[in-house]
């Protein structure tokens, strides 16, 4: 093998791409005994291995898999190996990177509300959804208390849609958000975002009836439901 080869095999087996850009990086000094490297595109620097388990690739998607498995914040925190406060960082964050799915236009929608708590048992917040029939998928929610206002956010973004007909069960507060036009309060209409509920009190233990492992804050709330819904 020629000298040339030699230099070619080693200039190929030193560069080093961004986990960020995938653009070729250098050397930017050692950490703990571990290379460091700096991206020229992105300015970011990292290192190929991280004695912190937080600071792996792959610790996001773990996170997400165990949220819509119904762990807790300590849970995630136990079997990941990291501490509870980067969890919770971390599941803000996965939150603000989802995007809320397209809304079809002409469809049949169910809206209900299922109860939860939030620091204590004696405070009620309810989680409202709005369910498209055909697909069973979740169009909208919202977090705050059992009022029009609440309501009225998920109301207002399906009605945008243009559905076709809105499902709900005999809340008189539906009478005043939704058109008589299109809106449906008869009995068995509800039943497939009623089963979505059991499958949410079942999936996530923050929203079960008799639990002790309801959420302290409506902010991580909303966030794991986004996560469990749209991700």
């Amino acid at each position: 093998m020629t000298e040339d080869t030699h230099t070619c095999t080693r200039n190929v087996w030193d560069k080093t791409e961004c986990r960020y850009c995938n653009e070729n990086c250098i050397k930017y000094g050692w950490f703990k005994g571990n290379q460091r490297y700096r991206c020229g595109t992105c300015k970011r620097t990292f290192m190929n291995s991280y004695t912190y388990n937080a600071c792996k690739q792959t610790t996001d998607r773990w996170i997400t898999n165990l949220v819509k498995e119904g762990s807790g914040i300590r849970s995630i925190a136990r079997l990941l190996e990291i501490s509870s406060t980067t969890v919770l960082k971390r599941i803000l964050s996965i939150a603000k990177s989802i995007q809320k799915p397209a809304m079809a236009l002409g469809k049949m929608y169910e809206v209900d509300e299922i109860r939860a708590f939030y620091k204590s048992k004696s405070r009620l917040l309810w989680v409202v959804y709005a369910l498209r029939r055909d697909t069973k998928q979740i169009a909208d929610f919202v977090v705050g208390r059992r009022t029009i206002k609440t309501l009225q956010k998920v109301i207002d973004t399906v009605l945008l849609s243009g559905a076709e007909k809105i499902f709900t069960d005999k809340l008189g507060l539906y009478n005043y958000l939704i058109p008589g036009n299109v809106h449906d309060s008869k009995r068995y209409s509800t039943n497939h975002i009623e089963r979505k509920n059991l499958a949410l009190r079942a999936h996530l233990k923050r929203l079960n009836r008799r639990t002790i492992c309801f959420s302290k804050s409506i902010t991580v709330l909303a966030a794991c439901l986004k996560i469990y819904f749209w991700s």
